[in-house]
């Protein structure tokens, strides 16, 4: 999930409980065209499967020492040289088509299968965080690197070091059954999740800029993200908006400096800019309708004057907006821009709003997530699935893959049960994955990959 990103649940209870009635309607309207194993799949397909499951367990310890890897050596976006090095070495070691250098550092992989069938994408992101590690396991990070121009810690505070072994398994897990594969997998490692270095581009927007999702081009992709606060194994997820839109709100608010004793001689731009914030908030409670998707407007930074007795000439204020809906993104950017002018003009001050889009809203595909769904609740049995799971406010860049093709996008649980009320959350300096879950995202991968490869939708089904 993206920097800025500290995962905020909705909590509107009424509002879910309405989606969820909805959603599993959906779902049964769907029970046509769900991936059933009795139905649609094959002998051949069944015995993959138990291939799976024994693959998944005698890989486990492999797992693992990858994991613990990763996490003592983790690297900042666009500059996982040595992640990127292993996930390389290890593909072409399992004899798949591997290019290397995307988008900077990102490595991509082409498994093709034995058989004919179809073209899927696996994507998982590598890239670590400024964060200095305070969780005490024996392979904690020590690593300190520069960043934006300060010296930082660096630690896997977001599991991406989960995600980049969970996907090297299920990579060499696929190329021993390749002989009985039908169709071709393509492993997307992904730099830069969490944005780029200022100044460089990166990430998921630049590896399709580059081409990631051409020659070939994937039908489908599937991706996961591991959540502190799910209990270990359990998966969760939801058709539709899941994850929200980010844009980078910056502002500045044009006054006049006069002295602290006589207001009248300036004009205050701290005073102004404290009712631009007020105004801001009147936004999502007043001006848009909250029954149709929920939004934030967040002002995280404010700095304005550098001493008491002294109104500044100005105040420079950062924040953060959440939506999930297109439409509604671009009101919000227009409310808050006509807003903060208006009610900063009212006392004679300016403001100058920029507002830089960053992700879009992580949107699963409504029939890919349903016919789907049988697979999640059999690998992880169906006690074990969140459906619907609450939409998060967090971000997360798999969207992009999402805006080209069909994607689904699922939470793995990593708290142990007894730590769930008081587990960090992800993007904390005490961050922590209860190791057990991570084989449950290989067999999901996994078990996904193989059953949409040996059922593929049809090409009408596949619509977004």
């Amino acid at each position: 999930m993206n920097p800025h990103h500290i995962l905020l649940r909705s909590t509107s209870f009424v509002r879910n409980m309405v989606l969820t009635k909805s959603i599993w309607g959906m779902v049964a309207i769907w029970g046509l065209t769900t991936l059933d194993s009795t139905a649609l799949l094959g002998q051949s397909t069944e015995k993959l499967r138990t291939e799976i499951d024994k693959k998944a367990s005698a890989i486990e310890p492999k797992l693992l020492q990858w994991r613990r890897d990763l996490h003592q050596n983790p690297e900042l976006g666009n500059r996982e040289k040595r992640t990127s090095q292993i996930v390389a070495e290890h593909l072409k070691k399992l004899g798949m088509e591997v290019q290397t250098g995307v988008a900077y550092t990102g490595v991509v992989g082409i498994l093709k299968g034995g058989k004919p069938g179809p073209i899927i994408a696996l994507r998982a992101d590598m890239d670590a965080l400024p964060v200095s590690e305070q969780v005490d396991v024996p392979f904690a990070s020590k690593v300190r690197t520069e960043y934006n121009g300060q010296t930082v810690g660096v630690m896997h505070a977001c599991g991406h070091d989960a995600h980049v072994s969970i996907l090297m398994s299920v990579a060499e897990i696929l190329a021993d059954m390749k002989q009985n594969l039908p169709g071709t997998v393509k492993f997307i490692f992904q730099p830069a999740e969490e944005g780029p270095p200022e100044g460089e581009e990166g990430g998921a927007e630049l590896m399709i800029k580059q081409g990631v999702l051409d020659n070939p081009k994937p039908e489908v992709i599937f991706g996961l993200h591991v959540m502190a606060g799910t209990e270990t194994g359990k998966i969760t997820f939801r058709p539709g908006p899941t994850m929200a839109a980010v844009d980078y709100l910056k502002m500045v608010i044009k006054g006049r400096q006069t002295h602290g004793a006589k207001p009248w001689g300036g004009i205050d731009p701290i005073v102004a800019a404290s009712q631009v914030i007020m105004g801001l908030q009147t936004i999502e409670s007043r001006q848009v309708d909250v029954t149709k998707e929920p939004s934030i407007i967040t002002v995280g930074s404010i700095h304005g004057g550098v001493r008491n007795n002294i109104i500044p000439d100005s105040v420079e204020m950062t924040g953060t907006i959440r939506t999930y809906d297109d439409g509604m993104q671009t009101s919000i950017h227009e409310r808050i821009k006509r807003t903060s002018e208006m009610i900063a003009g009212a006392s004679g001050a300016s403001a100058n709003v920029f507002i830089r889009k960053q992700y879009p809203s992580t949107v699963n595909d409504d029939r890919l997530t349903a016919y789907m769904s049988p697979t999640l609740k059999r690998v992880a049995g169906e006690e074990n699935i969140i459906f619907p799971c609450a939409k998060l406010t967090g971000a997360e860049d798999f969207s992009f893959y999402q805006r080209k093709i069909p994607g689904l996008f699922f939470f793995l649980g990593v708290t142990p049960k007894a730590q769930l009320a008081s587990a960090a959350s992800n993007h904390s300096p005490l961050f922590y994955i209860d190791e057990p879950a991570l084989i449950t995202g290989v067999r999901a991968l996994a078990n996904l990959t193989v059953d949409y490869l040996s059922a593929p939708m049809k090409a009408e089904t596949a619509k977004k």
